[in-house]
């Protein structure tokens, strides 16, 4: 990552991140609607849907492949954004902290490590705020098995010209506290331990620097470690996203649930208890592990032959 620039890392990451997207959205759609299944309900209301495997099939035998891939398009460009900062800009920050304290560029310290990923996070989650507020509405419409709010958009640029209409540029901002919230603890994790299980592995002879199983068992431990840490956090955020909004004395649409991503936490806590931050924790883990291995793979993969390409015309 080092011989890259920023603009170079940043490409290379948000095509990683399209990659793994094109899989993973399947789960992302299942996750979505099992966050929202009995939302803010004592007795958990009425079931739907059973398990990550029941939303799936239902929404396959109702919806088709649109209904599994809804979301995708805006997913996309999501990814574009989220993944190309996270890991064009998390090298640059983290050698930037390293100067600030005094390290050597190359030394990997845990503080350092997971600053710099939480910054290169928050920053992309800020950049791609609008479209992942698209991408969660459209994932919970379903025209068949309704959960949560419903919202109807015939495609990413219907939704982001209706929120504007509805309710003005701030409406595109909506959740950004709580993606903000879940970019750093995301971010403070998964790619420093990805590099950390990589640097393990290698440093103890279980694997060679560029096997291909050095990168699979690296982000398989990462996918792990992501999805304990950032599940309460991801909970919230698809509800803040998706909450029903009304116009406020001064003219504002508010959220008519939660007031800021801490509220959200403690309402879901309060009437759900702690199984409600974890709901759909199943389909994330299913969608966590094959996204972060396919990005972080596939990162790797991408920046290696990019930088043979350009050996190669250099020479």
């Amino acid at each position: 990552m080092s011989k890259l620039s920023t603009f170079e890392g940043f490409v290379c990451g948000g095509l990683a991140g399209c990659t793994a997207v094109t899989f993973s959205n399947p789960a992302e759609v299942a996750k979505t609607r099992m966050q929202l299944q009995g939302e803010l309900m004592r007795d958990g209301g009425k079931k739907v849907y059973k398990n990550v495997f029941d939303v799936l099939v239902k929404t396959w035998r109702n919806e088709g492949i649109r209904g599994v891939q809804r979301g995708l398009g805006p997913a996309y460009f999501y990814q574009v954004l989220l993944n190309g900062s996270r890991l064009g800009f998390y090298e640059p920050s983290r050698r930037a902290l390293n100067k600030l304290l005094g390290y050597s560029s190359t030394q990997q310290s845990t503080l350092t490590s997971m600053s710099a990923g939480s910054i290169s996070t928050i920053l992309g989650s800020c950049l791609g705020n609008p479209l992942f507020l698209v991408k969660t509405r459209m994932q919970a419409y379903s025209p068949v098995l309704p959960v949560g709010a419903q919202r109807y958009y015939r495609h990413a640029f219907d939704a982001l010209t209706t929120i504007l209409r509805e309710e003005g540029a701030k409406g595109l901002l909506r959740g950004i506290d709580a993606a903000m919230f879940r970019g750093a603890i995301g971010g403070s994790v998964q790619l420093p331990s990805y590099l950390w299980a990589k640097q393990l592995l290698v440093s103890h002879g279980v694997a060679g620097q560029d096997s291909m199983w050095t990168y699979l068992m690296s982000s398989s431990i990462a996918g792990v470690v992501l999805c304990l840490a950032m599940q309460p956090a991801d909970t919230t955020l698809t509800r803040m996203y998706n909450q029903p909004t009304v116009r406020g004395p001064d003219g504002r649409m508010v959220g008519t649930l939660y007031k800021n991503p801490f509220d959200c936490l403690w309402k879901t806590f309060k009437a759900e208890g702690l199984y409600g931050w974890y709901k759909g924790s199943t389909a994330h883990f299913l969608r966590i592990a094959p996204h972060t291995i396919i990005t972080l793979t596939s990162n790797d993969l991408i920046i290696r032959m990019y930088l043979k390409l350009r050996r190669h015309r250099d020479d």
